[in-house]
């Protein structure tokens, strides 16, 4: 018995014409880790959606054909029944995660699901240490990558035999993605069926027994996974110019910041050069959010010193209109910047002329969808669009925080092309958080390493080389 089965299914939204998914076939198995691959916004997260009984119960749409799970038809169940069999790992973390302890998070669906207080304990105390989390860790103070494994020990601890997880691995680091797909195939031996939705190929495929392609609505089953590989990657090439290296224009000194009793930064010394691209680099955890919060004057830091000299004008404010004008922030959730009824509206917002938002649009791609909500989009467009809104009103510094989570490799390199154009052209001084290492060295002339609290190291290029294979 097939733990998913798709026949003939397709489904439009709403009372749109248009086919999202167009009379697929599609089926994965207890015992399996099954990939479905695809670029952005071809209907990956739509299918989930429809196993996990969120289409048609939650959002509305015109579907047809049969949708099985564990060999049952679910048309017309509810989606409590549903949920029973499937759990779901979305991609946005934050959207997830309601409790302020990370302990209190997990034993949430556990209590839902009617579990006796010693079985509760007992699932918080064993997928909290198959994520690497503490029980007691407040939540609002993780970093992406550890809400990401909360939200997926939370899925984990209500023992559902059927696991979709939709871009699992796109705040995590190395190591913790590796864990991640190791715990995952363990799970499918002990009898699970687990379906992943990832762009990171290459972390993803030596764990995986199937691969599933979707485009256009259509979905194949892809017969030799690393000749796959090989046709969606590409290589990223540093095309940015070089610029001759600029005053100092922020200055850290001895940076410290606790959240309750974790200290994130222990002392951090760095300074910033007007006009160059500066890479964090680091672990889950390890504080680079923070850092890039301190210095957008976002977070106030606990000890230590921070110097702007960007501009005398902006003085120690922490927070004003003219400041968020020169310095740019790209969060790791771009729901958390998208407002505005359409696309164009959302880019021409902030943008320093009507003109410059036209241009912004075009560069970015998104002339096909200037019309639609950008709720609507899939995270991967979610993500340039709440990048092109920033650019758009043209910085002086630009603080990007995993700004390619959710591309394919063709998106990626367009999206590592656009950044590299924008920042020749405006001389702009950027600042990115990445744990992607197809293309890390691409975005930088310098990176620092973050461990510990601390800058363990700093150098160019040849450093993210030495964090991707060496430090690992």
């Amino acid at each position: 018995m097939k733990a998913i089965e798709l026949i003939s299914v397709s489904f439009s939204y709403g009372k749109s014409e248009e086919k999202v998914l167009n009379g697929v076939n599609f089926s994965v198995d207890y015992g399996e880790v099954a990939l479905l691959s695809g670029h952005s916004g071809e209907g990956k997260s739509t299918l989930l959606s429809i196993v996990s009984g969120i289409i048609p119960n939650v959002i509305s749409g015109e579907i047809t054909g049969e949708v099985k799970i564990d060999g049952e038809d679910i048309k017309g169940q509810k989606l409590s029944k549903v949920c029973r069999k499937v759990g779901v790992v979305l991609q946005n973390a934050d959207s997830q995660i309601i409790y302020k302890t990370v302990e209190d998070e997990i034993a949430f669906g556990c209590e839902n699901f009617a579990y006796s207080p010693q079985t509760t304990d007992g699932q918080i105390e064993r997928v909290c240490a198959l994520m690497k989390l503490e029980r007691g860790w407040n939540t609002r103070t993780l970093s992406g990558g550890q809400k990401q494994r909360l939200i997926t020990a939370s899925t984990l601890a209500t023992g559902q035999k059927i696991l979709i997880l939709d871009e699992p691995l796109a705040n995590l680091d190395a190591e913790g993605a590796t864990h991640l797909m190791n715990a995952l195939r363990s799970l499918a031996a002990a009898g699970y069926a687990v379906l992943v939705v990832e762009h990171r190929l290459d972390m993803v495929l030596p764990f995986v027994d199937s691969v599933w392609s979707i485009s256009a609505g259509e979905i194949t089953k892809v017969e030799d996974k690393w000749n796959y590989l090989l046709s969606q990657s590409v290589t990223i090439e540093d095309n940015s110019d070089e610029h001759e290296e600029g005053e100092e224009i922020f200055s850290l000194s001895g940076v410290k910041y606790k959240a309750g009793k974790r200290e994130i930064l222990k002392g951090v010394t760095l300074s910033v050069k007007r006009g160059e691209r500066l890479l964090l680099l680091g672990e889950n955890g390890c504080g680079k959010t923070t850092l890039l919060r301190i210095i957008a004057r976002l977070n106030k830091p606990n000890g230590g010193e921070t110097v702007q000299k960007l501009n005398p004008k902006f003085g120690k404010k922490r927070r004003s209109k003219k400041w968020f004008k020169s310095v740019g922030v790209v969060y790791q959730n771009p729901n958390y910047q998208l407002f505005m009824p359409t696309v164009e509206k959302e880019i021409s917002f902030n943008a320093v002329s009507k003109e410059y938002a036209e241009e912004i649009i075009r560069l970015f791609g998104l002339e096909n969808i200037r019309k639609r909500h950008p709720q609507s989009l899939s995270e991967g467009q979610k993500r340039r669009v709440s990048i092109a809104a920033v650019a758009a009103g043209n910085p002086e510094v630009l603080l990007l925080d995993e700004p390619t989570v959710g591309q394919d490799y063709k998106g990626l390199c367009e999206l590592v092309k656009i950044l590299d154009e924008l920042h020749d052209k405006s001389g702009n001084t950027m600042i990115t958080v990445t744990h992607d290492m197809r293309c890390a060295e691409a975005l930088c002339d310098r990176a620092v390493f973050i461990a510990d609290g601390k800058v363990q190291a700093k150098g160019g290029k040849e450093e993210v080389h030495e964090y991707f294979f060496n430090r690992k």
